[in-house]
């Protein structure tokens, strides 16, 4: 399967909206409805970038329940918080290692998770770290489309 690159990851801001949700009560098409109106308003944008970012509660994949809530971000990445608009919010992603997994297919097609922490993490040398999982929906993603591709980053850190 697919090989991560494992990066180090500078400091990221992001400007977006963000809703509670779970896999049983996955609220995305909510979510992206809600951000994309607003996106050409955010004026200190770092690129065309869009971010997919998802907070987990510390015991969320420990514990793994599809009903386990999280928070889930539509965002893109900005130089400054200046100029907020009306409903999103700011978020800093703090700066960490990732394994970045370049995935090409359709977002709805789950495999590439169970692949990345059923198959990659438990041999990887690395174990989740507790910070933002993400992903760059960047050019070449294209929704519901079989040759979409997008970068998946997963926060890591050396296994004990």
């Amino acid at each position: 399967m697919i090989e991560p690159q494992i990066v180090q990851v500078p400091e990221k801001r992001l400007v977006g909206a963000h809703l509670s949700m779970s896999f049983t009560n996955f609220r995305i098409a909510e979510l992206w409805q809600s951000f994309i109106p607003k996106k050409h308003l955010i004026t200190m944008a770092a690129g065309t970038d869009m971010i997919s970012m998802a907070i987990y509660k510390p015991d969320h994949f420990a514990q793994f329940n599809p009903a386990n809530e999280f928070e889930k971000w539509a965002a893109i990445e900005v130089t400054s918080f200046e100029n907020i608009p009306d409903g999103l919010s700011s978020f800093t992603v703090p700066a960490g290692l990732y394994a970045v997994f370049h995935y090409t297919g359709l977002n709805t097609d789950n495999s590439i998770y169970q692949y990345i922490f059923s198959s990659w993490l438990p041999t990887s040398g690395y174990e989740l770290d507790q910070r933002p999982h993400f992903e760059v929906l960047g050019e070449k993603y294209k929704n519901n489309d079989p040759n979409s591709e997008e970068d998946i980053y997963i926060p890591v850190r050396a296994a004990n």
